[in-house]
């Protein structure tokens, strides 16, 4: 764990320590840790100069952020309206299944981040489920 908090103040530096980077250098270290630890929160408040409660304002209002470790592999679900009425919410039950974690949790092995989200914007080929970034329209449970 010692080695990962040597990196979160060489991504600050690497952002120049400016208040206008916030969101940039949470990004960073969300992208190295698959999440953004309280030690990390509090080092970016200390190198800012800000108070802890905006930092943790900022990583709570966007949903890019998790405060919570996530897998290596990201899988949304999308519930929008044409996602839902096309079968969403099983290709959901069966994910939770397969993988055996609940939406908005991660796998004991911690593996893969099970989300759902309210429309990825592409109703056309729904349903989608998007992995690590990949869109997957027309998914079916096979």
């Amino acid at each position: 764990m010692a080695d990962k908090k040597q990196d979160v103040p060489s991504i600050i530096r690497k952002h120049k320590s400016l208040k206008k980077n916030l969101i940039a250098i949470l990004l960073d270290i969300q992208a190295q840790h698959n999440y953004l630890s309280p030690e990390s929160l509090r080092a970016v408040a200390d190198a800012l100069r800000m108070p802890l409660i905006d930092i943790v304002g900022v990583a709570t209002f966007y949903r890019a952020f998790s405060l919570t470790p996530r897998g290596e592999h990201t899988c949304l679900v999308c519930m929008g309206t044409a996602c839902h009425v096309r079968g969403g919410p099983r290709i959901l039950e069966e994910l939770e299944r397969k993988l055996e974690v609940e939406a908005g949790r991660t796998t004991k092995d911690g593996q893969f981040t099970l989300e759902t989200v309210a429309c990825l914007g592409c109703c056309a080929i729904g349903p989608v489920v998007v992995v690590d970034g990949e869109y997957h329209g027309h998914a079916t449970i096979r």
